[in-house]
């Protein structure tokens, strides 16, 4: 399978999947349906499912001109979540496949909106698995608790996300990667991985490329929101459990100016 960024709106991304061999396609998140027709045309493919993470406009906002722009197109959300122009409701667990070798699974991922899936789609044998996680698990961060709870994002992240195997790329709903790397040196300042990981990623934005993907193994290593479990993470936060130090975590951030 290959997969191409999309840049919309200020920050966001959509992503493009393809099947090589039957040249079928899945969109995410497609909120400039314009430049989701551009890129079909210049790759040449036909587009048969829309995935939807979330309900959120710039997430949803272009699925019902994506349904006029390809009629019977199918478009996909969580069951929860009044995802706009839905026509296929999705529950943790649920299977679509696209084209011959490509596989996706619905992982229900709560806690910045109560139904909000992330998008686990695997190719052939030798090609790594992608996850996309839309506003539930950024580079280095994670959403806001919009609909949920610490407990929730805990589960989410480092319960859910963090067991899928650790090559696995992860495509988010936004480049905040640089912002957020900043933020997790002030909780973590002597983590030398993420030291690394902000300058490679100053110079990626300097360069005007993207800072995604990562991956799973490089999340665990770098974001303080999925190393909650770690006891010297929990003790520098002055708290007693993950869930505790995630919360603490994410109030920190919502308060931090950088």
């Amino acid at each position: 399978m290959k997969i191409f960024h999309i840049p919309c709106l200020d920050d966001n991304y959509a992503y493009l999947i393809i099947d090589e061999t039957t040249k079928e396609a899945a969109v995410v998140d497609p909120v400039e349906p314009d430049k989701i027709l551009q890129a079909l045309n210049h790759h040449g493919v036909n587009l048969k499912l829309v995935l939807t993470t979330h309900h959120h406009w710039d997430h949803a906002g272009g699925n019902e001109k994506m349904k006029e722009l390809v009629p019977g197109i199918q478009v996909c959300g969580g069951s929860v979540d009044n995802v706009k122009g839905c026509t296929h409701k999705l529950d943790n667990g649920d299977k679509l496949t696209l084209g011959s070798h490509v596989n996706i699974l619905a992982l229900h991922t709560p806690c910045h909106t109560k139904g909000h899936i992330s998008y686990y789609v695997t190719g052939k044998a030798e090609e790594n698995p992608a996850v996309f996680t839309g506003d539930t698990l950024f580079i280095a961060g994670c959403g806001k608790f919009a609909e949920g709870t610490a407990e929730q994002m805990y589960q989410s992240l480092c319960q859910t996300l963090a067991s899928l195997p650790k090559p696995t790329q992860v495509y988010c709903g936004h480049e905040y990667t640089v912002k957020n790397l900043q933020f997790a040196l002030t909780v973590e300042p002597d983590n030398v991985k993420t030291q690394q990981k902000l300058i490679w990623a100053q110079k990626q934005r300097q360069s005007g490329l993207p800072t995604i993907p990562s991956t799973i193994e490089e999340e665990l290593e770098t974001n303080p929101f999925m190393r909650a479990d770690l006891p010297d993470l929990q003790a520098r936060l002055g708290c007693d459990s993950p869930i505790e130090a995630l919360g603490k975590t994410r109030q920190l951030k919502d308060n931090w100016r950088g």
